[in-house]
């Protein structure tokens, strides 16, 4: 029977060449569509889980400041660590973890840049399930002079030979072993190395005439990822309180609000959310899972919709099989069928546009996802897809075929729920609702991610690009009068740190007036006498450094500086920054140093005339000529070492990656699920004309135009898209708005977007119904009424 059953289907599968191209067609850009987001939700949601102890390890979030000043950071001092393993109950492992600098590293002839690499304590390789090939767990480090790598970082330096014992040399003067070789970390982890070595490197840069003494006694710096593996049943808060009893003891000079301190985030939450705990990645998530999910729903609603619309030519089959016998349940079985015949072959093609497609995926989304047909996690995800779309789109069809009543059908007298078409038309006007929001989201993330890639951040970052000195600013006068003189340099200026996403800060600042129980973060910002006029960062008040000695005790403050400290009349006025006494001697306006999603943070702006980054302005189109120029200056000073540079436009660009990623990737998706909808359209345009095919026929021999005609044929489904515009513009506002939470600097909604998405929604739908239109009102009279 059910061989039979197949049989049928795939011969009213052949047979319908159009209505099947449509229905598969449609599934398969849904299915696969629907698994691309499912996998990539997936990937998202495994962060972290393959650590068994992810449920008891949390990473210490440190929190400065008060009031208006109040900074969350996702990492905590030296001593934190330490502390908490020798007085805190409840804390059975702790790990600290702190980025190295980009360094050079050869082996024999071989010269390679490292920019991952970490310094951590030992614990490290107990308390995470990262996989230790070779070395000790325990005892990962047996010097200071060790280091352990990646299987893939090992395969780079030493090939297929034996790492292990092996000496590699940093930046050509400190040698290390290698001690001990760990897996790859995963892409779904939230800690990435290439290179790990013992955090006792850190701590025997202390001495006694440091101001800290030591690692373990240095509570002023926020310098380390510090992870705590905890007992079940442990007071968090507890914990937070003994940090902030043992820093009271040691330095009761950092002031601490009440409540403030330190916070522990759960691992599980850390790819998730902010530090400050406002949403990292968590929407996205859960809005590619939406728009999977609409994929997937349009896709079944343009299934429901074909087959209900096609259930009138199929009524006197259906009632042929009931008079000689078939029951309810047996027509039930078969339509069923039918449908798992059309989802088997779109689900064999949508593997094949899957494996297509996966690497043009991987590059665009930044994932390394894989269409393993061994992975248990794929045929999850397919067997979710499958069964729940099958399950949506093929229950309604099928009951509906399998309850006609015969006589009524051989008769041609079926008026009942099909010939209503209401149904049809809620599910028409559904597809549009989430068309039509996918529009009006998709337009206002452009413009949003337009806006801010054009948005004046207070400086001008055109045509100029920056490097590290090295030895070079052993000789930094001298380079920058040679510069000064290439014809493809503008401008030469320096400072100690990078304009773009400057995340140096600190509470070591006074001033007149300020509250003694006060802590406020400010960030700091070194620069020499020039750079202010090529960064073409603008004055509010007072003046620029003028290159003498006596600027080393002036400060710049911004204005979000002057406005949260409440300084009057700034100009003159005392300021201290760390150990230094000076006055403000200017106020600029304000500049955006990080992303348009935060607000500008006050910023304190001193006199560093010999500065590590060196910054060159450019003509543009001599560019190339100033980079070579800078290239012989490097090497000359820099020998061994590779010359890198970085245009500010890229810098600043990669403060967006993620969001120009995830918006082209949404765009993708909205218009994919689109295509979908018209697809469906388009099948039910072509029914559509189908049936009213000796209705026109006859229109035509009275008289009508073939504007009449198109317009009859078409008004239905117009009227239906406007109705979905209507519905879908209030869901879409409260969407966008949702999405726009997240930037501080954003662009204003207006009418405009509901407008002219709503005029593409209305143009797609006349594309794509035109031709089955067009072509039903210029068709042949005779023709459909030969049978009159």
């Amino acid at each position: 029977m059910i061989k039979n059953y197949i049989k049928i289907a795939w011969r009213n599968l052949l047979k319908s060449k159009l209505y099947s191209f449509v229905n598969i067609l449609g599934l398969t850009i849904g299915l696969t569509i629907g698994m691309l987001i499912l996998l990539w939700v997936q990937d998202e949601m495994s962060f972290d889980t393959f650590h068994s102890k992810v449920n008891t390890i949390y990473r210490v979030n440190g929190v400065t400041g008060s009031g208006q000043g109040i900074k969350i950071w996702d990492n905590a001092q030296g001593p934190v660590a330490t502390t908490a393993l020798r007085e805190i109950p409840g804390v059975r492992n702790a790990v600290r973890i702190s980025h190295g600098w980009n360094s050079i590293y050869t082996y024999k002839d071989k010269l390679l840049k490292e920019e991952n690499t970490g310094y951590t304590d030992p614990s490290f390789f107990v308390m995470f399930d990262f996989r230790l090939i070779k070395g000790s767990k325990t005892k990962p480090f047996p010097t200071d002079q060790s280091v352990i790598i990646t299987e893939s970082t090992a395969k780079r330096y030493f090939g297929d030979d034996e790492p292990v014992g092996k000496v590699i040399q940093q930046d050509h003067e400190t040698n290390f072993t290698v001690s001990g070789v760990i897996a790859d970390f995963p892409d779904n982890s939230s800690i990435k190395f290439d290179m790990l070595f013992p955090i006792n490197i850190i701590a025997r840069q202390y001495n006694a005439s440091n101001f800290w003494k030591s690692l373990d006694t240095d509570w002023g710096n926020y310098g380390y990822s510090t992870f705590f593996d905890i007992k079940p049943g442990t007071s968090l808060q507890q914990v937070c309180d003994h940090l902030i009893n043992a820093q009271k003891k040691v330095a009761p000079w950092i002031k601490v609000s009440p409540g403030n301190g330190y916070r522990l985030q759960p691992m599980s939450d850390i790819h998730f959310y902010q530090a400050d705990g406002s949403s990292g990645s968590l929407q996205t998530v859960k809005t590619f899972l939406i728009v999977g999910i609409i994929t997937l729903l349009i896709a079944c609603i343009n299934y429901v919709n074909l087959s209900t619309a096609r259930a009138m030519l199929r009524a006197k089959e259906v009632s042929i099989r009931k008079i000689i016998g078939a029951q309810r349940r047996q027509l039930f079985a078969q339509f069923i069928i039918e449908s798992v015949v059309f989802f088997c072959v779109s689900l064999f093609l949508a593997f094949g546009l899957l494996y297509i497609l996966m690497p043009y995926y991987n590059d665009v989304s930044g994932k390394h996802l894989q269409l393993d047909m061994l992975n248990a996690d794929l045929w999850k995800v397919v067997a979710v897809t499958f069964v729940g779309t099958l399950a949506i789109s093929s229950i309604y069809p099928s009951l509906l075929l399998s309850s006609f009543e015969p006589l009524k059908a051989l008769k041609g007298k079926l008026t009942m729920g099909i010939g209503q078409a209401a149904f049809r038309k809620i599910l028409v006007t559904t597809q549009f609702v989430f068309s039509v929001t996918l529009i009006i989201v998709t337009v206002v993330i452009g413009k949003q991610l337009k806006f801010i890639r054009e948005k004046d951040p207070g400086y001008d970052r055109s045509q100029v690009f920056s490097f590290r000195t090295g030895q070079l600013g052993e000789h930094l006068d001298a380079v920058k009068a040679k510069l000064k003189s290439v014809p493809g340099i503008r401008a030469v200026t320096s400072s100690d740190n990078k304009l773009v996403d400057n995340g140096r800060a600190t509470g070591g600042v006074d001033w007149d007036g300020k509250p003694t129980d006060m802590m406020f973060i400010m960030h700091h910002f070194g620069i020499d006498e020039n750079f202010m006029p090529v960064m073409n960062i603008k004055l509010k008040a007072g003046k620029n450094f003028s290159g003498s000695k006596a600027d080393a005790t002036h400060f710049i403050l911004n204005e979000t500086a002057i406005a949260m400290t409440g300084i009057k009349d700034p100009i003159g006025k005392r300021f201290k920054y760390q150990e230094t006494e000076g006055t403000i001697i200017g106020v600029v306006k304000d500049f955006n140093a990080a992303s348009f999603k935060q607000n500008i943070d006050p910023a304190v702006i001193y006199y560093q005339p010999y500065g590590y980054k060196l910054y060159i302005k450019t003509t543009g189109k001599d560019a190339a000529q100033a980079i070579a120029a800078c290239k012989q200056l490097w090497d000359k000073y820099n020998s061994g070492f590779p010359f890198e540079y970085r245009f500010m436009d890229e810098e600043y660009d990669a403060l967006y990656k993620t969001d120009q990623r995830s918006g082209v990737l949404f765009n993708i998706f909205s218009a994919v699920a689109i295509v979908i909808s018209c697809l469906g359209l388009f099948g039910l345009a072509t029914y559509t004309a189908q049936i009213m095919m000796k209705e026109i026929g006859i229109r035509k021999v009275l008289g009508a135009s073939v504007g009449g005609i198109i317009a009859l044929v078409s008004k239905d489904f117009l009227k239906l898209v406007v109705l979905a515009i209507v519905i879908a513009s209030p869901i879409a506002w409260w969407a966008i708005n949702k999405w726009l939470e997240e930037f501080v600097f954003r662009i204003d909604v207006g009418s405009s977007v509901f407008l002219i998405s709503g005029a593409i929604a209305i143009g797609i739908a006349v594309l794509t119904i035109s031709f089955q239109t067009i072509r039903a009102a210029t068709a042949n009279p005779v023709k459909s009424l030969r049978s009159e």
